[in-house]
């Protein structure tokens, strides 16, 4: 496949450039011919791509949630207009800036304009567009609203965005604190303890465990630093690789929802996120046994996804969908089975679900923005814990030492 850049020119005389793949020219005049427009110009990039820096920029950038949202976003506004798929992705192509995500709707608009669904084209790229994201556009073309859809799916993925950021935001407070804290800590133990240290040894002082404690550690700060480098460095790349894997992955999940306070709010970001992604796939025309099976890929926690699942293999049974709901209150809260029968008995399902979804979000956000004033308490007291251990086994030395002068 080469890449082209052309300048073409409508019936109606409007003159408009575009950039697609194709195998030689004369499948471009064929393809723009298609769609309606008359190449006036056409150049071929010659360039070899292991030398530009285009390539290689597309390479190593990645594409993020926000510019995803922004593609679904203005790809359904643009097909609201009237402009035609292929025309819209043109228009997109040349707008964004990300290098990679150019490269991707550059490959999606050459599969269009050769025939392929939209959806089709989508699926070629899972590490960009999840499972969600191809369902929701499928469902929009097989049912005539491609353009709905893609608005759906833009609300969907800003909604969860905005979730995910509220929740980062209540964390950065404490993180910082402790990050703060620890780096001082590590300063005072390579700066300052040395020096009373060696004051300590030079007067033969009785040195009590707490104090000879903390010596020790700062001797080893001082004199092994590489080493305590790379202790902490391993310590957190195995943290890390633990829970990518699948028992270290379970093991968090069943921790956070064990953990006072985080533990409530996991269980209402799960219930948001599965009330949210299961009404816009229902609300869209995904068919039940599908829209489950999107949901449990799209939850991260493992106990939920469980859920999910057996709630599917429930309703393929023939069992209501609250049913598996109602059973697992203990992980999804009680109002969330309840809402879903009610949905069911009155046959407004995507309704409830999509009065749930808000009703926790509205939750979450209301205890995101709850969780600094709840968690600073508890930092004074391990900050002044912290503080106080240290400054009684510094100083109770030296007091001893005052006395005996």
């Amino acid at each position: 496949m080469s890449r082209f850049t052309y300048t073409a020119e409508k019936p109606d005389g409007e003159v408009y450039k575009g950039v697609a793949e194709a195998r030689d020219r004369f499948e471009l005049y064929s393809v723009v011919r298609r769609e309606g427009g008359r190449i006036i110009s056409v150049d071929e990039d010659r360039a070899n791509q292991w030398l530009s820096i285009a390539y290689w920029n597309a390479k190593i950038s990645t594409v993020t949630e926000y510019e995803r949202i922004l593609f679904a976003r203005n790809l359904g506004a643009m097909l609201t207009a009237g402009l035609a798929l292929s025309r819209a992705l043109s228009v997109l192509e040349r707008q964004t800036r990300n290098p990679k995500l150019s490269n991707v709707i550059s490959q999606l608009s050459s599969e269009v304009r050769r025939g392929d669904a939209m959806h089709a084209a989508l699926a070629k790229f899972p590490y960009i567009f999840s499972k969600l994201f191809i369902a929701m556009v499928r469902a929009g073309e097989e049912g005539g609203d491609l353009p709905q859809s893609l608005t759906v799916i833009a609300d969907q993925m800003e909604r969860m965005y905005n979730l995910k950021k509220k929740i980062r935001g209540a964390l950065i407070y404490p993180v910082i604190v402790l990050v703060a804290i620890v780096g001082i800590g590590v300063l005072m133990m390579i700066k300052v303890v040395p020096t009373l240290a060696s004051t300590f040894a030079e007067m033969g002082a009785d040195l009590p465990a707490s104090t000879r404690t903390i010596i020790a550690i700062s001797d080893f700060l001082v004199e092994y630093t590489v080493l305590a480098l790379a202790l902490v460095v391993l310590f957190v790349g195995t943290i890390y690789f633990a829970v990518h894997t699948v028992v270290g992955k379970r093991f968090a999940d069943w921790f956070f929802l064990k953990v006072p306070l985080i533990g409530v709010l996991v269980r209402e970001v799960n219930a948001a996120r599965t009330s949210r992604t299961l009404a816009s796939l229902l609300s869209s025309g995904v068919d039940l046994l599908t829209s489950l099976d999107i949901v449990s890929d799209v939850i991260q926690n493992g106990y939920f996804k469980d859920i999910v699942q057996k709630a599917k293999a429930a309703v393929g049974k023939g069992e209501p969908l609250s049913a598996e709901f109602t059973r697992r209150e203990d992980m999804y809260p009680a109002f969330v089975g309840e809402m879903m029968s009610v949905g069911e008995e009155t046959g407004q399902l995507t309704e409830m679900l999509k009065r749930l979804a808000i009703y926790y979000e509205d939750e979450v956000d209301r205890k995101t923005k709850d969780m600094s004033t709840i968690i600073e308490p508890f930092l004074m007291i391990f900050i002044g814990g912290a503080v106080g251990f240290f400054a009684v086994s510094m100083i109770s030395p030296i007091y001893q030492l005052s006395e005996v002068i």
